[in-house]
């Protein structure tokens, strides 16, 4: 049969082809259409493809197919350029009997199946490249779907079969070794594919991550697949690249289950993102993922220098923002000993960034307010912290200075504490005040609980031995009760009340606790006396 070349095409304006118009056309339904509207019988056409997917080398495989009558070769390797090819000319039409390229492609792909997986991988970079070209996702998705099934079907070791015997020790051992090897094996065996998938773009890794996720694959694995990606794509990648991947890791993060994500390898994607600019919203995922996990946090991981152009040392607002993230869902959704942990990492922190000349009043007052008063049992630190503060930032007026005090709950401070701040002229005075209006109020506590002691021990008068001791502790105590009349025209007497009130708390704290021993004893006693009956002992009214 004789060959024309009467056809010039050109291919995305890579590179221009001389054909048969004759040959083509009769295997392409979409070119037959195109010249069964054509008039006359003109010569010399051009056809302009400018989304031709595969580019110029997919068009030439298919030119190969309809010059040799239908007959080709279709591999992994250019099966998604023949099949994107195929319906992209809308090569359904079957000549003389033969097949047609459409179904040829399609038989072959229903061997997917059956390829290796070094055979799927070919296949699917292949369909990336034909990205965002379309047509092209047909076949991309049969690829990623037979790919998450070899990840997902993949078995584990079995674990090492457990011996009882008594005298199987040197088996035991053997066993041990065998299981410490299972445990390595176990892991390469989980995380096999990581590298192998690294040549995914940031476009087809979430068409991969995604359907895992629904078929409740391992989440720890697929976060530490996400952090091998994203370190694999910063290494390599341009600035516009490593802003991608870290905003699509992030994205990917977030859909998982929090508690399976390792704090730590979040903090280092936090470090690449601040540097990256990244988008408001995946940085808000990637805060919010950081903060519901804050009780595992240390003060270095908190240490985060401030952004470019800031005068101060350390990034306050992102901790604050961290801390927001803590408490988002409500304190009562947050247990008592995570919260514990977040005040005193936040005691260190606050101390850390309270020497800073340039760390502004309102954001101190931020750190030092941002956990409920329940979250500490001690505001030691915090005072600590205050104290630093007043020191450096020497400026500030009484009514400032107050309100720097005003996170201080003077009742949760310890007697050293307190007796720190009696003299310390730092402070203002007024805060020395309030702190021995708190004082008085423990105390009045203590002497409340402390008569209830006292009415309770002599209700057991009988017991001899004790009750000269317990008036004595009596006449002890009520040497504590006197009411402090407070001056207000000297502040160095404001402070020697403060002291003497001072060591009235602690003394009493002193007597308390001597009273507990007898306490006990008669306690004791009175239960093996009365160990028959039923009644229980008179409480004073």
């Amino acid at each position: 049969m004789a060959v024309c070349c009467d056809l010039e095409v050109d291919v995305n304006g890579e590179e221009t082809f001389m054909v048969d118009k004759k040959i083509i056309a009769s295997y392409c339904g979409r070119l037959s259409k195109l010249f069964g509207k054509s008039t006359g019988s003109a010569r010399n056409l051009k056809v302009i493809f400018n989304d031709f997917p595969g580019g110029a080398e997919s068009f030439e495989l298919m030119s190969r197919f309809c010059y040799n009558n239908s007959r080709t070769v279709i591999n992994p390797s250019n099966i998604s350029l023949l099949y994107s090819a195929a319906q992209f000319m809308e090569m359904n039409i079957s000549v003389s009997g033969t097949h047609n390229l459409l179904e040829e492609t399609g038989k072959s792909l229903e061997e997917m199946k059956y390829w290796t997986w070094s055979e799927l991988l070919t296949t699917t970079k292949k369909c990336q490249d034909l990205l965002p070209f379309p047509n092209s996702t047909g076949i991309l998705e049969k690829c990623v779907d037979s790919l998450i099934g070899r990840i997902t079907t993949s078995g584990e070791p079995s674990p090492c079969p457990s011996t009882s015997s008594p005298d199987s020790s040197g088996a035991r051992l053997s066993c041990d070794t065998r299981s410490t090897e299972s445990l390595k094996n176990s892991f390469s065996r989980a995380t096999w594919w990581f590298d192998d998938l690294l040549f995914l773009s940031t476009n087809l890794v979430g068409m991969v991550i995604e359907p895992m996720v629904s078929k409740k694959f391992d989440h720890a694995i697929i976060s530490r697949f996400l952090f091998h990606y994203q370190k694999s794509k910063c290494y390599t990648g341009t600035s516009d690249d490593k802003r991608k991947a870290v905003e699509t890791v992030i994205d990917l993060l977030c859909i998982l289950d929090w508690n399976s994500v390792s704090f730590k390898s979040l903090f280092g994607i936090l470090r690449v993102a601040l540097n990256c600019n990244i988008r408001k919203c995946s940085r808000t995922k990637l805060e919010s993922m950081i903060g519901s996990q804050m009780d595992q946090a240390t003060l270095d991981n908190l240490l985060i220098p401030s952004p470019h152009g800031m005068n101060y040392s350390y990034n306050v607002n992102l901790v604050l923002r961290f801390l927001k993230a803590f408490l988002h869902g409500g304190i009562s959704l947050v247990s008592p000993i995570q919260l514990r942990k977040v005040a005193s990492l936040m005691d260190l922190y606050i101390a850390e960034v309270a020497p800073d000349p340039c760390l502004k009043p309102y954001k101190f007052l931020a750190l030092a307010m941002a956990l409920p008063d329940s979250a500490r049992e001690s505001y030691d630190g915090i005072y600590r912290a205050t104290d630093m503060y007043l020191e450096v930032h020497t400026g500030l007026s009484e009514e400032e200075k107050m309100k720097i005090c005003c996170p201080l709950n003077y009742e949760k401070l310890s007697a050293e504490a307190c007796l720190h701040l009696y003299q310390n002229n730092t402070f203002p005075s007024k805060s020395a005040v309030q702190a021995l209006l708190s004082q008085q109020a423990k105390l009045k506590r203590l002497l409340k609980a402390t008569d209830k002691t006292k009415c309770y021990t002599d209700s057991s008068s009988g017991e001899t031995g004790n009750k000269g001791k317990k008036k004595e502790n009596s006449q002890q105590i009520v040497l504590f009760a006197r009411k402090l009349d407070l001056p207000t025209d000297n502040n160095d007497k404001i402070r020697a009340h403060l002291k003497g009130m001072q060591w009235r708390v602690t003394e009493l704290e002193r007597v308390c606790m001597k009273m507990q021993a007898p306490m006990t004893k008669i306690m004791n006693s009175r239960v093996s006396r009365h160990s028959s009956s039923r009644s229980l002992p008179r409480l004073c009214s």
